[in-house]
């Protein structure tokens, strides 16, 4: 014992014990033993024996301790850890495994990709930074290496396994487009379109750079090319694409392919030829936003003017001729905005058409009018769902809506033509709708829908003949095969004196043929007698449940529910396309520029 006095350590500091002994007894020394155990083990984490020494003749002290010891007024101290020695590696960083290397380039690839950042992005001082303080050990590519080297290993690597899983496949749905960016450089794109474990799956075949003549003969010859690369052949069940006469003709004529208009573009072609009826007040709106656009004296009036009627400042929604709906969503803001709009003209007073009173209001009812078809290609637009078996309805559904405003005539006559140009558009495109063989077949394999969806008996009643004869057609080599080796297990398990019954028999057995068509029928009813599921459904996890039961239906659904009405994924690529060619460093012609898209 050094001293009698008492210091309290209930914190777990021993500053004060060190302070009192540095103080009042300099001359006492401390030696931090670390203790063992019997078999010559280290002891236990924080067992330690201090000994403390006097510097004088007088003896030694030592007190052993656990660590709840250790902290006692008896001169012993918090227990020290031990001083690592100083290695190399804490100056040098140590290279990253190459493995590691290879997954954060390709992450770095997918990044530029989705995000449309360009190759430089590596050679910018502030990313760089940003990088190394992530991983020191991490070494960034080159633009050139990104380039030239990860990117194309990546794309070769997801190709492959893309081309794994439509090689599973038995059939496809392809969507093909072509477009001109503001370069005056063409491009068209294909994707395909299949079921994969009863999920609707997309994917990009190919987009580049399309230099010749958009005749049907080039057309035909990129699409086979295309296809033949990737294996398809045989598995394509239909290609949609818009109504331009070139690229029916390739698909019909050349390739001999059904063919599907996009079901998007043709609502658009029917909504822009109603308009014209109403072209001298679409007109007049959209002169009044382009001023608004170009001058930037009339936008900030515009959106002071907003803010003190207590409005949100929205700006103003210029109609594009390229862009479906986009007249809509002009007429829509228009209307959104429309005292602001009044007051600033009053304001700023330029020489403009104003809208008169009665014309506000017949913009008002041809929003009310035409919001059902924005409602239906937005709708219809998707990718990840099931889109094909609700063309039928949704067009039968457009023509009652139409024929409703037709039996309520508004009192203005402009509207009055629009709903009829808009009743006879569709019934020129649309009448005959239950009759195209692949929207009837996927409408009626839809469990939401199935015969219910046709106005028309006799479209239902080909329809459920058309789908059971093209179940019965599935694996015919199989049932061959399994009737032969029965007839073959029966004459060798035979004698000769059953010859005469089994003859007798014989004439009395079906064919191979009549039974699997009477099982196809039993299918087909058993399915149809199946209650409707609700609309909201999932058609495809329905098909995921009950396969088992219907086998050959299940795989008739594979190649009708896999087309998809629009050539909408065609379509985006080239929004991805228009944003890249705004970058001077982004070559688009380049052969591999579709592996970004990719």
């Amino acid at each position: 014992m050094i001293c009698k006095k008492n210091f309290s350590t209930k914190g777990g500091s021993t500053s004060n014990l060190r302070r009192h002994l540095k103080t009042s007894h300099p001359t006492v020394l401390l030696a931090q033993v670390r203790t063992e155990t019997e078999d010559g083990s280290p002891a236990a984490a924080g067992a330690v024996s201090t000994t403390s020494t006097f510097a004088g003749p007088s003896t030694a002290s030592t007190a052993s301790s656990t660590p709840a010891a250790s902290t006692t007024i008896q001169g012993a101290v918090r227990p020290r850890r031990p001083q690592q020695q100083t290695t190399m590696s804490s100056f040098v960083t140590r290279p990253m495994d190459p493995l590691r290397q290879n997954k954060l380039d390709e992450a770095l690839v997918r990044m530029i990709a989705c995000d449309f950042q360009p190759f430089s992005i590596v050679e910018d001082k502030g990313f760089k930074e940003y990088s190394h303080l992530l991983d020191p050990s991490y070494s960034l590519p080159s633009r050139k290496t990104l380039s030239k080297t990860v990117m194309p290993r990546l794309y070769d690597k997801l190709r492959s396994d893309i081309m794994e899983k439509i090689r599973n496949v038995s059939a496809v749905c392809l969507t093909t487009d072509c477009w001109t960016s503001i370069t005056t450089t063409s491009y068209m794109s294909v994707t395909c379109h299949f079921i994969e474990d009863f999920q609707m799956t997309s994917y990009l075949l190919d987009c580049f750079h399309f230099s010749d003549r958009h005749t049907a003969a080039h057309l035909a010859r990129e699409l086979t090319r295309v296809t033949d690369e990737w294996g398809l052949g045989d598995k394509i069940v239909a290609c949609v694409s818009d109504n331009a006469s070139n690229i029916v003709s390739a698909v019909r004529d050349h390739l001999h392919w059904d063919h599907i208009s996009c079901f998007a573009h043709m609502l658009n072609l029917i909504v822009k030829a109603a308009l014209k009826e109403v072209q001298h007040i679409v007109q007049k709106v959209k002169t009044i936003v382009e001023y608004f656009h170009r001058s930037t004296v009339a936008s900030e009036k515009l959106g002071a003017t907003q803010k003190q009627m207590g409005q949100e400042p929205l700006r103003l929604k210029q109609d594009v001729a390229t862009r479906w709906n986009s007249t809509y969503y002009m007429l829509k803001r228009f209307t959104e905005v429309k005292d602001p709009i009044i007051s600033t003209l009053a304001l700023i007073n330029p020489s403009l058409p104003t809208l008169l009173p009665e014309e506000w209001e017949i913009s008002r009812e041809i929003l009310e009018i035409i919001k059902p078809f924005e409602e239906v290609t937005t709708e219809v637009s998707a990718e990840k769902f099931v889109t094909v078996s609700k063309v039928i309805l949704m067009t039968r559904g457009l023509q009652r809506i139409v024929a409703r405003f037709q039996r309520n005539p508004s009192k203005f006559d402009p509207v009055k033509k629009l709903v009829d140009s808009l009743m006879s558009e569709m019934t020129k495109r649309f009448g005959r709708v239950e009759h195209n063989e692949k929207l009837a077949d996927a409408t009626c394999l839809d469990p939401r829908f199935k015969k219910q969806a046709f106005v028309s008996h006799q479209a239902a009643e080909d329809t459920v003949k058309r789908v059971t004869a093209a179940a019965a057609a599935i694996n015919p080599v199989q049932h061959e095969e399994e009737d032969t080796s029965e007839s073959a297990a029966s004459a060798s398990a035979g004698a000769m004196f059953w010859e005469d019954f089994d003859e007798r028999v014989a004439s009395l057995r079906p064919s191979a043929a009549s039974s699997k068509t009477s099982d196809s029928m039993m299918e087909m009813r058993a399915y149809l007698a199946e209650p409707l599921l609700p609309r909201t459904s999932d058609p495809l996890a329905w098909w995921k449940r009950c396969s088992p039961v219907y086998k050959t239906l299940s795989e008739v659904m594979k190649a009708r529910l896999c087309i998809v009405a629009t050539s909408v994924p065609s379509e985006r690529i080239f929004q991805k396309l228009g944003r890249l060619s705004l970058r001077e460093e982004t070559d688009l012609a380049h052969p591999r520029s579709g592996s970004l898209f990719f």
